[in-house]
């Protein structure tokens, strides 16, 4: 019996708390690795009334005729094997307390069951869920040098010496970390006085001036150059100011200076408009969007002149102008930045390993290790390949020096396409050298990173930090006791605390365990230690201690996924629909800005499928997004970019 305090009391106030103490949120939300299950919790903000329809929704988990046996009872209690293992104490007031609500739901019928299974179909459908408003943009530093580029000639990329950029939800586009700060502002005038003096030096060598100087001419030029920086018209007051300030300038080239030196620090330049209530720059915004999502870079004249014959507000119409900047190499170059954040580049150009046990490891070997993934990714978009296979490739492009490292002959010509032994066990992406060697530590491999890496960056599912306090540090190998990387880490299995996590990331990266820290191959985990006793130096060898290595692992979470070789992880990660899902709220992330919501669902499970019928072209996936209603009309907004003034 349960006692009377556990009857027929709300779910908010009760079992909703215990399964919140219990932390299954962290796993069961739209991010985490139970994402594909039938238990998502709301939003975090959610209103009573929702929790309440939540937690009647949870219906679809009881026994009806038998509630004790009810996945959700067995499934927290670890009775019926879960990933995320035993959540709560059987006898507890907390199981006694989940017993009593699903014994309530046991009994619900009729309209309460109906009302109950319509909010399940609502939260799949992303009903009532509005996605965020995001009006302006900040141009990320790849943004102002390929604006500065197409826009005045300029190839000096000055915002590679800006404040570096924070990742956030895995880029350094995310609006929300787009701060200004004062050296941020500084460095803005500071490139802005550079770039305008640049461009007039010795008068207008790069042909800026589209007429011969005069005042009429100052009119002209204002006109058009203001509609290329600001990516729309400019208004009259607008057109006036700059003109002003052309005319006190020493002559006219001085003064084109003047004014593009302000324009360029205008929050019109610097901010990108997403979306307007103003009718006249509403086309203008979307050519905006088409060409910072597509070419990372403004938009061109006959994109601009698109926008003046509003000859972009339908979905064909759209689609065409996509396909035509997608034929453009400066697709290819948005391409790039977009997977060199996705894969980390930044990680493995910064990575140091050990001299004495990595030689091979140089500044140019991890240059090398980003090219052969640009080379890699690209040729699978741009041949029109079937994308999925960036997880499965039995092949790579790579130079002589990554030969080395995968022991094959290197060919003819730098990353060109070479074909990898069956007995390799190497797969697209989890089989280079940049993966193994980005998450691997200066000395030695780090299981647990590349579990998390796969995780979050092929699966898109968050794994929550450690708690406060825990020590992290793992039994070193000694001698007479020399241990695996398995073996140290396999504390986090019996430890509470560590298990939860541990256990989702941990089994994933001992399948890569036969390959070292910088993506060699090895058979034998090998242990060095330094010679001791009488008659030792620094000259003595170090004594090796070999010892075999256990791969099998396994994906919580994903069915049948044992695995024990990148080359088996591919297989399982190809079929997916967790990775295939992942590969577009990657490119949403990194295009929109901002994570996925409840309210984005529809437009993912659309693209998804888009890149599913399209054999998993990813060209097909970016075009599906490009022509979508919420791309083409993201919703209207306060016109906040009249509450600055051009400077």
């Amino acid at each position: 019996m349960c006692p009377a305090w556990a009857q027929n009391q709300s779910f908010g106030e009760g079992a909703f708390q215990v399964l919140e103490k219990a932390a299954c949120r962290s796993c069961h939300n739209p991010d985490g690795v139970a994402s594909v299950t039938r238990l998502l919790f709301p939003e975090t903000d959610a209103t009573p009334d929702k929790i309440e329809r939540f937690g009647q929704s949870l219906v679809v988990l009881v026994d009806r005729q038998k509630p004790e046996e009810s996945l959700l009872l067995k499934k927290p209690t670890n009775k019926i094997p879960h990933a995320g293992g035993a959540r709560l104490t059987a006898g507890s007031n907390d199981e006694r307390m989940l017993t009593a609500w699903v014994r309530q739901l046991a009994t619900i019928s009729g309209n309460d069951l109906a009302r109950a299974l319509k909010y399940r179909e609502e939260e799949a459908a992303g009903q009532g869920q509005a996605a965020p408003k995001v009006a302006l943009r900040r141009l990320t530093h790849s943004q102002y040098n390929n604006t500065v580029r197409d826009l005045l000639g300029d190839q000096t990329s000055p915002a590679n010496q800006f404040p570096p950029e924070d990742f956030v939800n895995g880029f350094k586009n995310q609006y929300q970390a787009q701060n200004l700060s004062p050296l941020l502002l500084e460095s803005y005038g500071a490139a802005a006085e550079k770039l305008a003096r640049n461009a007039f030096r010795g008068g207008d060598t790069r042909g800026l001036i589209p007429c011969k100087p005069s005042a009429v001419c100052r009119t002209q030029f204002v006109r058009e150059f203001g509609l290329k920086a600001f990516r729309r018209p400019l208004e009259a007051e607008e057109q006036q100011r700059y003109e002003t300030l052309m005319r006190k300038g020493t002559d006219f080239y001085n003064g084109a200076q003047l004014a593009v030196e302000a324009m360029l620090q205008s929050p019109h330049f610097l901010f990108r408009l997403e979306e307007t209530a103003n009718p006249k720059w509403k086309p203008f915004a979307t050519a905006a969007r088409l060409s910072y999502t597509l070419w990372d870079s403004m938009p061109d004249a006959t994109l601009l002149d698109a926008a003046a014959k509003n000859q972009l507000a339908t979905p064909e119409a759209v689609e065409k102008a996509a396909r035509r900047m997608l034929d453009h190499t400066k697709a290819r170059d948005a391409f790039d930045e977009f997977i060199s954040q996705w894969m980390r580049f930044d990680r493995i150009l910064t990575a140091s390993k050990d001299r004495r046990r990595y030689p091979q490891f140089t500044r140019e070997t991890a240059v090398a290790m980003t090219e052969e993934a640009r080379v890699f990714l690209g040729d699978l978009v741009w041949n029109d390949r079937n994308f999925m296979d960036f997880v499965r490739a039995d092949y790579s492009f790579i130079n002589g020096d990554l030969a080395g490292i995968y022991g094959v002959a290197a060919p003819a010509r730098e990353f060109s396409r070479v074909q990898f032994p069956p007995n390799s066990e190497r797969a697209g992406l989890l089989g280079q050298a940049l993966f193994l060697a980005l998450t691997a530590k200066p000395d030695e491999t780090a299981p647990t990173a590349r579990g998390l890496f796969v995780r979050e960056q092929f699966l898109c599912q968050h794994v929550a930090e450690p708690p406060p306090g825990i020590n992290t540090n793992l039994p070193e190998p000694t001698e007479a006791k020399p241990m695996t990387n398995r073996d140290r880490l396999s504390g986090h299995v019996t430890n509470p605390s560590c298990f939860t996590c541990h256990n989702l990331i941990d089994p994933i990266g001992f399948g890569f365990e036969k390959f070292d820290a910088i993506g060699a191959r090895r058979d034998r985990f090998k242990l060095l230690f330094a010679p001791t006793g009488k008659g030792a130096n620094r000259r003595t060898p170090p004594k090796v201690v070999e010892l075999d290595i256990d791969t099998n692992g396994h994906v919580a979470g994903v069915a049948n996924s044992t695995f024990s070789s990148p080359m088996e992880l591919g297989k399982v990660l190809y079929e997916s629909a967790q990775c295939q899902e992942c590969v577009v709220k990657q490119y949403f992330r990194y295009a929109t800005g901002r994570m996925e919501t409840s309210g984005d669902r529809p437009l993912i499970r659309k693209v998804l499928a888009d890149f599913r019928s399209s054999q998993f072209r990813f060209k097909e996936l970016m075009v599906s997004f490009i022509k979508s209603k919420e791309f083409l009309n993201p919703g209207e907004t306060v016109h906040v970019a009249n509450h600055h003034q051009a400077r």
